[in-house]
């Protein structure tokens, strides 16, 4: 006795896509035929009518229509969150065939981990004199160590793919020198919560949060011969060989909540009375509003010339500030800061962690300088270099400068858990064969 055929539903999208697939010149039979089915069986045929005239058993259809039914939720998942060409070929790929079985591996799995735990490891314990392995290399190392007595890098290469490792990638990171965990963390958290509390600061109290920092050492290369442009299958080729101008430092402000960069200063150095007059010409944009600077534990940044301008906005009796270096407010950097940070203060700053530049927001706009500005650029002069960063500074706060969304709050992160996605009967079957292949393993 034959049983319930499986019910199909298509959306708009979907039954569009199956009619294009249908129709499609260049799609391959099987894909088309298979497309038919379902289009047929949501107008209502059934299986015995859609098998005559697709010309395939009736058990054959009645499947496909069960592999449709089994995977609708995930496609109208893919439907309401990707674009229409991901959805296309989710598509297809619910109507192709499983992937056959294939012979046996080669390898044993004891083996494949021999080999993957030797790309983790550092080339030099194998005496290479190299930073990270090639696929050539690995094969060299594993055949040596008689891991496996023959293999390619090809394989070795899917082996890693498959594994999700890539021993040819380094990725850089910056480890603070704060050796607490508590002093860190509050610190990490004072600047996070100055970032989070400057909108309600700029709007009702008129302070601007900005953060500072110098981008010292900015080359004014001269390419000694023309750029030659691109050319269809070429790239634009840049000349290599250069002459030197010298160099700049670019101090800027980035204001966190209006998403700008504000009073920049560029100058061939970058000492305390630079720094100074920097913080003055800012300062003097608004000069009525409150401002708190974020800034880093460079000595420039909480110098003496800094605390005695600070005092004097601040009405401090410069008697009272003590001698630099024996007593006071100016004994030591420690105590500078001290002062500088003071929460009563209409110009305050705040300084990061040391050794944490990440947590300083101008140090995304200077990536975006170097790679739109400095990286490729040809100036002819310090002149010329100068006046192409201000005008960059000025095109980006005109065209794509907008506040950063800073989400971290100093507290350990935990990624939210994706809205996991209904899976099509492909990736059902996929997983229940590796999940056997484990247990196989296991036992």
């Amino acid at each position: 006795m034959s049983g319930k055929a499986a019910k199909i539903v298509l959306t708009e999208k979907q039954e569009r896509i199956l009619r294009q697939i249908h129709r499609s010149t260049t799609a391959s039979q099987r894909l088309a035929q298979r497309a038919g089915i379902i289009l047929l069986a949501f107008a209502g045929s059934l299986n015995v009518g859609i098998a005559k005239m697709v010309g395939l058993a009736r058990k054959q259809v009645g499947l496909w229509r069960r592999r449709w039914q089994q995977s609708f939720d995930a496609l109208v998942a893919i439907e309401c969150r990707e674009t229409q060409a991901e959805l296309r070929r989710a598509i297809e790929d619910v109507l192709s065939d499983a992937p056959r079985s294939g012979s046996a591996g080669t390898f044993t799995a004891e083996e494949v981990t021999q080999v993957l735990a030797v790309a983790c490891e550092e080339p030099e314990q194998s005496g290479r004199p190299v930073d990270r392995w090639t696929h050539r290399e690995i094969v060299d190392e594993v055949m040596a160590r008689g891991i496996v007595p023959s293999i390619s890098a090809s394989q070795v290469g899917r082996y890693l793919a498959q594994a999700e490792l890539q021993p040819h990638r380094r990725k850089y990171w910056l480890n603070t020198k704060e050796k607490d965990p508590e002093v860190f963390r509050r610190q990490v958290e004072a600047v996070c919560q100055t970032y989070l509390e400057s909108p309600d600061l700029y709007f009702r109290e008129n302070t601007h949060t900005v953060s500072v920092d110098e981008m010292p050492g900015i080359q004014a290369l001269e390419r000694i011969a023309k750029t030659i442009p691109m050319r269809p299958g070429r790239p634009v080729r840049i000349e290599f060989e250069y002459k030197r101008h010298g160099t700049l430092c670019l101090t800027g402000n980035w204001d966190v909540v209006l998403g700008q960069m504000v009073a920049p200063t560029i100058g061939a150095t970058r000492t305390e009375e630079d720094f100074v007059r920097h913080i003055q010409n800012t300062v003097a944009t608004d000069p009525a509003a409150g401002w708190i600077f974020v800034v880093d534990n460079l000595n420039t940044h909480c110098s003496e010339g800094l605390v005695r301008y600070v005092a004097r906005l601040e009405q401090v009796d410069e008697n009272a500030l003590g001698k630099k270096g024996k007593c006071g407010i100016l004994e030591s950097m420690a105590s500078r800061q001290t002062f500088l940070t003071q929460r009563s203060h209409r110009i305050r700053f705040v300084y990061l962690p040391k050794h944490t530049s990440w947590l300083n927001q101008i140090e995304i706009v200077f990536g975006i300088v170097g790679r739109r500005v400095v990286r490729r650029g040809n100036f002819k002069s310090l002149t010329a270099l100068k006046e192409r960063l201000l005008e960059f500074i000025d095109y980006f706060n005109r065209t794509f400068a907008k506040p950063f969304r800073w989400t971290y709050t100093g507290r350990p992160t935990t990624a939210a858990a994706p809205t996991k996605r209904p899976a099509t009967w492909k990736e059902s079957w996929a997983r229940c064969r590796e999940e056997s292949k484990t247990l196989a393993l296991v036992g």
